[in-house]
């Protein structure tokens, strides 16, 4: 479909005339507190052949293809616009449905992701040519009887209900208006698009506005309807903007219920839904590093201590039927709505925004690559062109994906009927794959995964070219290209906590004996003046291991290295949990196939990520002790 160029028409009002233009890949306005390392800009980092970009592939193959018209059908409808025609979506942004245009902030941010990453014009022009119209829908606020800036495909009377806690049609509207404005704000930062930028401030003028007549306990009282992450999007956009003024309305939406026990590192997660919790932390974590305030870092901190020590799976997901369950409680809870993706998406984020704080812990991103790797990697459909992807990943004994919510049908997403929270996610998932492989400071390069990439790195005028068959090898190899720097900068490499003492750094060939590479810690290459050809490569050796449910220590997950391993039941269902001797449990040739017995019965194992089309068993019932190597 060829769309109409991005319209850029006059900024809105004298706060809009005076901001800078930051344009793509600016540098941030505010200075951030505590924060000792950098991502890189998408910009720079390239996927190259792998999985990843397969996922990646499929993901983008869908943004080109559905239809922008239908996704604009509700904000022209409730904006008193022709919708041109279109036919409307289902699912969860039929016009009936009531937070429907939640989902369409996300297809904003992945095609800005698409363009940062792929420089794909279309992606682009979709982005522009979306962000254009809505802009015409909040010029015609006036036609429509909303308030200035408002944008939605909802009417802004959900909003006066909202506050007067009437409103009892299970819309959460804040929650949609979060996701409209964190696509604007990527559209701004990663195209460019100074008409996104006016939407955008527009529109967060409107929650100022909105909010700005609330008492304190109205406004917290109002919190109680799950918002998303409007805390993380209004600190995002001070940290965009440098306006204080965004800081402020952001930390109107601190909800004290939650934040209060959390700063005193009490777990009173039981029973609360968990996707609406995590967006908060970020929040949190983003204040604290725009006000230095050590209360938003505690909250943040303890609540990832939390989640990952005591609520998560062994694939790194948590939550049961979308909700937190009793601390610990992980083999009591193994069901077919487990996992829910959206709260993986956004723990991922609160990891990354914590490890900045804190760059020598390696904890942080051992967690984000078993999350990645063993549940978000194997989220989509691989047989799907367009990606699709479970709202659940089921881990009761013979689960299946693709097993989803009654609202879902129990099969994978669609193209034009499902639109749930965890379709949009996974949209930015699969198109920022390479967003948090490499980090840098002043003085070094962090390598945090290991993904075939090559990072561009101006500043040093030098490329990385990281090659690897990692997980389904334990080697990767980083070769530096281009001019070089006459300027000696560190190299941090990430010593998973999973692999053994025999895990090595090589520089050029040689062992680099100088180079420690314990698990759980980070091999630092000093002071080194980098050439062009110096390679480095990475041994990082996988051993068998379990990983128990933190209440029943002879209820385990199998691992190798970093991947959780599954039992292929093909068709066949389990009434009841196999028990798995570990003893017998065999690696099949060099990949990761491996054999065990269970119940008695040989059975095949290999990584989650690829139990696809079968019932699979995660858990196991344990006995006895796995083979030492």
């Amino acid at each position: 479909m060829m769309l109409p160029l991005s319209l850029h028409g006059p900024l809105l009002g004298l706060l809009l005339t005076a901001l800078p233009a930051f344009g793509h890949n600016a540098g941030r306005a505010s200075a951030e507190i505590g924060t000792l390392a950098h991502p890189f800009d998408l910009s720079t980092v390239s996927l190259t052949n792998s999985r990843w970009m397969d996922n990646q592939g499929r993901t983008v193959n869908y943004l080109k293809w559905i239809n922008v018209d239908r996704l604009l059908y509700n904000f022209r409808a409730n904006h008193r616009l022709s919708t041109n025609g279109a036919t409307p979506n289902g699912g969860w942004d039929a016009p009936n449905f009531p937070f429907r245009t939640h989902a369409q902030g996300h297809y904003l941010t992945a095609w800005a992701f698409c363009y940062a990453s792929l420089r794909d014009t279309a992606c682009r022009d979709r982005a522009t040519y979306f962000v254009a119209e809505l802009a015409k829908c909040q010029a015609n606020n006036g036609a429509a009887g909303f308030g200035a800036g408002y944008l939605s495909g909802f009417p802004e009377s959900e909003f006066a209900a909202l506050e007067a806690r009437t409103l009892n049609n299970g819309n959460v509207p804040y929650y949609a208006i979060h996701k409209t404005m964190a696509g604007l704000l990527d559209v701004w930062r990663h195209v460019g698009d100074t008409t996104a930028r006016d939407v955008l401030l527009s529109l967060a003028g409107w929650v100022d506005s909105r909010t700005s007549r609330l008492s304190y306990s109205q406004m917290q009282a109002m919190l109680g309807t799950e918002f998303g992450g409007m805390n993380d999007v209004l600190a995002d956009i001070h940290r965009q903007t440098g306006d204080k003024r965004w800081l402020t309305v952001a930390q109107r939406f601190d909800h004290a219920s939650l934040f209060d026990p959390l700063a005193a590192n009490r777990d009173q997660l039981n029973g609360m839904h968990a996707n609406t919790q995590v967006p908060k932390w970020i929040g949190a974590a983003l204040e604290y590093k725009a006000t230095g305030t050590t209360r938003y870092r505690d909250i943040a901190r303890n609540a990832w201590n939390m989640t990952v020590g005591a609520h998560s799976y062994a694939i790194g997901g948590n939550s049961q039927a979308e909700h937190f369950r009793p601390p610990n409680a992980i083999a009591q809870y193994l069901t077919k709505d487990t996992a829910e993706a959206c709260n993986t998406y956004n723990m991922l984020r609160l990891t990354r925004e914590l490890w900045t704080l804190d760059p020598s812990s390696t904890a942080y991103f051992d967690f984000y690559e078993r999350a990645l790797i063993n549940h978000l990697l194997g989220q989509q459909n691989p047989a799907d062109s367009h990606g699709h992807i479970t709202y659940f990943t089921p881990l009761n004994p013979g689960g299946r994906r693709g097993v989803g919510p009654a609202w879902g049908g129990g099969t994978w997403s669609t193209d034009y009927d499902s639109f749930w929270c965890c379709q949009g996610t996974a949209l930015e998932t699969n198109t920022k794959l390479m967003d948090s492989i490499y980090f840098y400071d002043d003085s070094s390069l962090f390598v945090n995964l290991f993904t075939p990439s090559v990072l561009k790195w101006a500043d040093r005028n030098i490329t990385i070219t990281q090659t690897t068959a990692f997980p389904m090898g334990d080697t990767t190899t980083l070769k530096v290209g281009g001019g070089g720097s006459s300027r000696p900068w560190d190299m941090f490499i990430r010593i998973p906590s999973w692999t053994t003492s025999g895990a090595e750094i090589s520089i050029n060939g040689a062992k680099a004996q100088d180079v420690r590479a314990t698990p759980g810690s980070y091999a630092t290459i000093k002071g080194r003046a980098w050439k062009a050809g110096d390679t480095v490569t990475v041994r990082l050796p996988m051993t068998l291991r379990t990983v128990p449910a933190n209440d029943n220590p002879n209820v385990a997950a199998v691992a190798y290295g970093p991947v959780i391993l599954s039992g292929d039941y093909g068709s066949a269902s389990l009434s009841a949990m196999p028990a798995l001797e570990l003893s017998s449990v065999r690696r099949a040739g060099d990949g990761l196939a491996f054999t065990g017995t269970a119940d008695g019965k040989s059975v095949k194992l290999g990584p989650f990520y690829d139990a696809h089309g079968v019932n699979y068993n995660v858990y196991w019932a344990t006995k006895g002790k796995l083979p030492s190597a």
